[in-house]
């Protein structure tokens, strides 16, 4: 079996070609680091069979974070394997690049030029690029399968014949001879000009000095010069350019617009969750809901007539379809948000949100590459930690992967529908888009409060490209779509199922095993809810049974409000009556007031997220990190749940104006009060200094 190594610039098209060569279905998205491993899969050719090993997005073979030194790893280790070095038609100046810096190295290059649009800026002679070049040049588009047998039966051919880059002879190779069993002195030589001391080093070359002692000091530009004046000479060859400019387009004066973009960016999020959580969303999940309904019922007679009101009944009506069709009702709505979030992938806008956060990012010790992560949390923190690895910075990374479970992720969905929907109504949209920038708020001031004191982050670099606006594929979307619903389905068949039995044989049953609803007593978790349940009262929702949901949450969230649908005795396919059953007082969870529901609401948005995420998280960051975020998401969501209930619960009794401006006087009375002591503090200290100006200017710097 022969192994293949896909390479390219991020946005290139990398995976896309990996699923149109393997038949596969990997996550695509238009940014830096969504691919931040290698990712391998077979495939045949005739009866040849190859391995094609998707690596992560790199501009040059200089890593400078954590999935490029994946991919630059793969590369130097790689010696004999043929590259699919894929390039965009319409940024080849750039993407040559990485091409070149391929050639230096000596890898067997075919060179997979990607058709991104039905306009492109270039007309391409592919022949005279194969002679300039020496490799073999394909133009594909994988989407449509075309050029995809082509490039099948060059894989088949046998290695072209390597030619000699003609820059390289004008480079200075005095430093080559310190390296006598180096082979590739040309790559040498190109690793000395880019003064790549991490390569040196794994050479077993420390005294860089020596090393770099014939090596021009402006080194590092002039190479980087020389080889986009071949670029250059290269295209005047071999393309024809088109009367127009690339990358540009009459939407980012909207988008990225100083003034306008925050307020668009807070429009689409608006219309993502009114289409997600009401109208369409709401609809489709009724109509799940009567479908399950339908399906349950006669099952649950037959058992009803085999068992009568036994408890063997009771746990299959209340804990296993009750619980399940709770949640199961709720797909459409995580299918619709996932559906959103690729239509914003696709399109390209993804990329200008990441911009226009960088200048708040920068200044919280993060980066635009924490934008993506942080984004994919609202899908899933499990996933979106992982890919928190793109951050070349050690301690912005652990912030990022720390940052994830505040995002409020798709498991959290029926929580907000079934209890923010019961007490708000039409205004729950409102509550739901307040808990979704909550998470957001939390977690910048959060790693503020890091960035300054245990983890301090040094300048980052961020290369962003913005692709061009696209139409999104219906046809990859709907295989995302569907890969995340087995995913759900899964997810509710094993994992919801199992806690819902736990649950509900907790909750039936006494430590002596004795069934509660025929023989009385207190059950295993209401003893258990009780012992806590006096540590909520503060935050209005002391009570057994609600805090019980909430240890049944960290297992996974969705299982909150099945947790309360079987406290509440809603029969399967009753998930409408969830809702009205935390109104009743008599019900096992009640909320007494809106201060109750929305602290509530806080808390569940901000604590301990599902074992999952943890799990990722101490692969990612460490146990000792993973501890620490646990700890202070537990302390924030106390915190912020406490100030929460006792503000709405103030507004409730003395109005919401009296309250509103009691706050901004004392905020403003401590910003007075911060403003005279740093006007104080300034002041020299010093009792003998005769030079007091300059004494003051000095320590200011220390």
């Amino acid at each position: 079996m022969k192994e293949v190594l896909l390479v390219g610039n991020p946005n290139s098209g990398k995976t896309t070609l990996f699923n149109a060569l393997t038949k596969s279905n990997e996550h695509i998205g238009n940014w830096h680091g969504v691919t931040v491993e290698n990712k391998e899969k077979t495939f045949k050719v005739d009866c040849q069979e190859f391995l094609l090993v998707d690596t992560p997005g790199i501009y040059s073979l200089c890593p400078l974070s954590f999935e490029e030194e994946v991919a630059v790893a793969t590369i130097l280790a790689g010696e004999g394997k043929r590259v699919l070095n894929i390039v965009d038609q319409n940024n080849l100046q750039r993407n040559l690049y990485l091409t070149l810096c391929l050639l230096e190295r000596g890898c067997d290059v075919v060179l997979v030029i990607n058709e991104t649009c039905k306009k492109p800026i270039y007309q391409i002679d592919c022949g005279a690029l194969e002679k300039l070049l020496g490799v073999d040049v394909v133009v594909v588009n994988p989407e449509k399968k075309v050029g995809i047998d082509k490039l099948k039966k060059i894989l088949l051919q046998e290695k072209k014949a390597t030619r000699k880059l003609p820059y390289l002879k004008e480079l200075n190779r005095g430093g080559i001879n310190l390296f006598s069993k180096e082979e590739n002195k040309d790559f040498l030589l190109v690793k000395l000009y880019e003064r790549d001391e991490k390569y040196f080093k794994k050479l077993g070359f420390s005294d860089f000095k020596t090393i770099f002692a014939d090596i021009p000091q402006n080194s590092v530009q002039h190479l980087a010069q020389v080889r986009y004046d071949f670029i250059d000479k290269i295209l005047q060859e071999t393309t024809k350019k088109a009367d127009r400019t690339f990358g540009k387009s009459k939407l980012d004066k909207i988008f990225l617009n100083k003034w306008v973009a925050f307020p668009v960016f807070f429009l689409v999020l608006f219309a993502v969750f009114y289409l997600t959580f009401f109208s369409l969303g709401a609809w489709l999940s009724d109509g799940l809901g009567v479908l399950l309904e339908t399906i349950s019922s006669p099952i649950l007679a037959v058992l009803k007539n085999s068992f009568g009101n036994s408890w063997f009944y009771e746990l299959f009506n209340v804990a296993i379809f009750g619980g399940v069709a709770t949640v199961l009702s709720f797909l459409p709505q995580v299918v619709l948000l996932f559906f959103f979030l690729s239509i914003l992938e696709d399109s390209g806008y993804m990329s200008r949100i990441a911009f226009i956060f960088e200048d708040i990012l920068g200044k919280i010790g993060l980066s635009g590459k924490s934008v993506y992560t942080l984004l994919m949390g609202f899908g899933c923190s499990t996933t979106a930690i992982m890919t928190a690895r793109n951050m070349e910075d050690i301690n912005a990374k652990i912030k990022t992967a720390l940052l994830c479970p505040y995002m409020s992720c798709s498991a959290k969905i029926p929580i907000y529908t079934v209890i923010g929907g019961a007490f708000f109504g039409a205004k729950n949209i409102f509550v739901i888009m307040g808990l979704y920038l909550l998470g957001v708020v939390i977690s910048i001031a959060v790693s503020k409060i890091l960035d300054a004191t245990i983890l301090k982050s040094n300048k980052q670099s961020f290369i962003l490209e913005f692709p061009p606006y696209r139409t999104t594929n219906l046809k990859r979307v709907l295989k995302i779509l569907w890969k995340n619903v087995k995913i759900f389905i899964v997810k509710v068949g094993s994992i919801m199922v199992a806690m819902n039995v736990i649950v509900w044989v907790l909750s039936n049953f006494t430590f002596k095993f004795s069934f509660v609803p025929d023989n009385g007593g207190v059950s295993m978790l209401e003893w258990v809810g009780k012992l806590f349940a006096p540590l909520f009262v503060p935050l209005g929702f002391g009570n057994w049974a609600i805090v019980c949901a909430l240890l049944a949450g960290l297992v996974a969230k969705e299982v909150v409000v099945s947790t309360i649908a079987m406290f509440n005795g809603i029969d399967a396919g009753a998930s409408k009556l969830v809702s009205q059953s935390i109104l009743i007082p008599t019900s096992l969870v009640f909320f007494p007031s809106n201060a109750s529901v929305l602290s509530f609401l806080v808390f569940c948005l901000l604590y301990t997220p599902c074992i999952a995420s943890i799990s990722m998280l101490a692969q990612e960051i460490g146990k000792k990190w993973t501890f620490v975020g646990v700890v202070v998401q537990l302390f924030v969501a106390y915190v912020v749940a406490f100030v929460v209930y006792n503000v709405v619960f103030a507004c409730e009794v003395f109005g919401t104006w009296k309250v509103v401006l009691s706050i901004l006087s004392a905020v403003s009375l401590l910003l007075a009060i911060f403003a005279v002591v740093k006007k104080f503090s300034n002041k020299c200290k010093c009792a003998h200094c005769f030079d007091c100006e300059n004494c003051c200017k000095n320590r200011k710097k220390r």
